[in-house]
C-alpha cells in the first residue's frame, strides 16, 4: 500500500506542477477548463489515497477484533487438551473426544509428599541392617468438572470446533501425536478463513506479517507437532496471558 500511496502523492505534486505550468504558458481562453479538469484529477487521487488508508485502518480494526475471538476460543481447546491429558496420559486427537470428556470428565486435584519407607532390598542386602528410602506418594483431595472450571457452565465447548467469525463453517485443525515419546499437539485457524470478505490485497499482505507485535505466518495456532509447546501464535497485545 505504501508504494500506492507514494505513487499517489507523486501524481498529484506533477499535477499541480502542471497547473502550475498551464497559468504561465496556456491562453487565458483555455485555462478554465484546464484547471477544473486538473483540480478534479487532484481531488480524485487524494480521494483514492485516503481510503487507502482508511481501508488499511479499518481493517486492522476488525482484524484485531477477530483475532481476540479466535485467540479466546484457541485458549478455551487448550484447556481442555491439558486436562484431557492429566486423565488420559495424551492429548486427544479429534473434537469428538474432547466434547465427550468435557460432558463427563472430573479430574483430580492432587498433592505430591514425600515419605520414608523401608528399602526392604537393600536391608537385606546389609544383612538386616535396616535402610530407609524415600519415595513420593500423590493423594487425590477432590475432583473438579472440566465443564464448570474451563467453561463456567456455558455450553459454547459443544461448538469448539467452530473457529466463529468470518467465514461461514470455517473449522479449526486439531492434530496430536508425540514427539520423542512426549504428547504433543497443535489447533490451527487459518488467516484466510479468519479474515473472509475482506480486500484479498489486505489478506495476502497479513499472511505474510513477520513482526514482535503481530501475528506471524498465515494462520494462529496454539501448540506445535514439532516442539513440545503449548504456547499460541500470538503476541501479547492479543491477549493478556498465552
Amino acid at each position: 500500500m505504501l508504494n500506492v500511496i507514494i505513487a499517489v502523492v507523486v501524481i498529484i505534486l506533477l499535477t499541480i506542477g502542471i497547473v502550475w505550468l498551464i497559468d504561465k504558458f496556456v491562453p487565458r481562453k483555455l485555462k478554465p477548463v484546464l484547471h477544473i479538469v486538473l483540480w478534479a484529477l487532484i481531488i480524485f487521487l487524494g480521494y483514492i489515497t485516503y481510503m487507502s488508508v482508511y481501508k488499511e485502518i479499518q481493517f486492522n480494526q476488525l482484524k484485531e477484533d477477530r483475532y481476540k475471538v479466535v485467540i479466546n476460543r484457541l485458549k478455551d481447546i487448550r484447556d481442555t487438551q491439558l486436562a484431557y491429558k492429566e486423565v488420559n496420559g495424551e492429548y486427544a486427537g479429534t473434537f469428538d473426544k474432547l466434547i465427550r470428556f468435557v460432558d463427563t470428565a472430573q479430574v483430580p486435584i492432587t498433592q505430591r509428599r514425600d515419605t520414608t519407607v523401608l528399602d526392604e532390598e537393600r536391608t537385606r542386602a546389609f544383612g538386616g541392617v535396616e535402610t530407609m528410602k524415600t519415595i513420593t506418594l500423590i493423594d487425590t483431595l477432590d475432583y473438579y468438572s472440566v465443564k464448570d472450571s474451563v467453561f463456567k457452565g456455558s455450553d459454547r465447548y459443544k461448538n469448539m470446533m467452530n473457529i466463529g467469525i468470518g467465514k461461514e463453517g470455517a473449522t479449526f485443525k486439531l492434530d496430536a501425536g508425540k514427539v520423542d515419546d512426549i504428547p504433543v499437539f497443535a489447533v490451527t485457524a487459518s488467516k484466510e478463513d479468519i479474515l473472509d470478505g475482506q480486500e484479498k490485497y489486505l489478506i495476502e499482505k497479513e499472511k505474510q506479517v513477520v513482526s514482535v507485535d503481530g501475528v506471524n505466518g498465515p494462520e494462529l495456532k496454539v501448540g506445535s507437532m514439532e516442539e513440545v509447546n503449548t504456547n499460541g501464535n500470538w503476541p501479547k497485545n492479543y491477549s493478556k496471558d498465552q
